[in-house]
């Protein structure tokens, strides 16, 4: 059984997929298609999950991830990667076909990369912390020391938590404003010392900023959709004891 999952226009002809929390075997609070494996879920299921995942998308390929930190780092994996090293990052560049670059996230915002021309893809984690310090600057330039050319990349912004569902402190609009004071228009009004951010949005405008010419956005808010997404701060507001993680991925045929 495959697991279903939501493509990306500007990515048609690549191998990639934004996965959600169905389709998988694990139970509980982490129903169903839990592939974190920081989340306390049994490792026999998460493995079924991710297993669930690469056939879905790219059959026989192998999947790599990271041990997420929510930096700004990205490395280069080949052929000669210890896929089971999970290395300190939060994104990953390659052109060589046959490998799954695997990205978790629970409201976060998972950005896949390909460009078509060169043979080059790459994948981040962009919480809030990597995408101000520029997770996705460093993935584009590590695609462009492998031959891609910023021009001719395309990117998709997956499911995150949304506009709507996002509420910060007046603390955490300054860090923003800060860095550059046109980053006010990511926020919108909300009670007395707290704004809600829209984060694709602001992931989606430092891709453009940095050259990107085409970028698609989900809209997906995974704190709104329950059943579809899984959700770190909806978990905490229901007082649940672990969350999952959903897998985006994008490979080389």
């Amino acid at each position: 059984m495959n697991a279903p999952f939501v493509t990306a226009p500007t990515l048609d002809g690549i191998a990639h997929g934004f996965f959600g929390r169905r389709g998988g075997v694990s139970t509980g609070d982490l129903a169903s298609l839990n592939c974190g494996l920081g989340s306390g879920d049994d490792p026999a299921l998460i493995a079924e999950n991710r297993r669930r995942v690469a056939d879905a998308v790219l059959p026989g390929a192998a999947l790599t991830g990271l041990y997420q930190v929510h930096g700004n780092r990205c490395i280069i994996v080949d052929e000669r990667t210890d896929l089971a090293a999970r290395p300190e990052a939060d994104a990953m560049a390659t052109r060589t076909p046959g490998l799954l670059l695997g990205i978790l996230t629970a409201d976060c915002v998972p950005v896949l990369f390909a460009d078509r021309e060169a043979g080059v893809i790459g994948a981040a984690h962009a919480g809030w912390k990597g995408a101000l310090a520029g997770v996705t600057d460093a993935t584009l330039a590590a695609m462009e020391s492998l031959g891609a050319r910023r021009a001719t990349i395309a990117a998709a912004v997956g499911p995150c938590i949304g506009r709507a569902s996002y509420e910060v402190d007046d603390g955490f609009v300054e860090r923003f404003v800060a860095d550059d004071p046109a980053n006010e228009r990511f926020f919108a009004a909300a009670k007395p010392g707290h704004a809600m951010f829209d984060i694709a949005a602001y992931v989606a405008a430092r891709l453009a900023a940095a050259g990107v010419a085409r970028i698609a956005i989900g809209g997906q808010d995974t704190y709104a959709l329950p059943q579809d997404y899984f959700s770190y701060r909806r978990a905490c507001h229901k007082g649940e004891n672990s969350y999952g993680r959903q897998l985006s991925v994008i490979g080389l045929r």
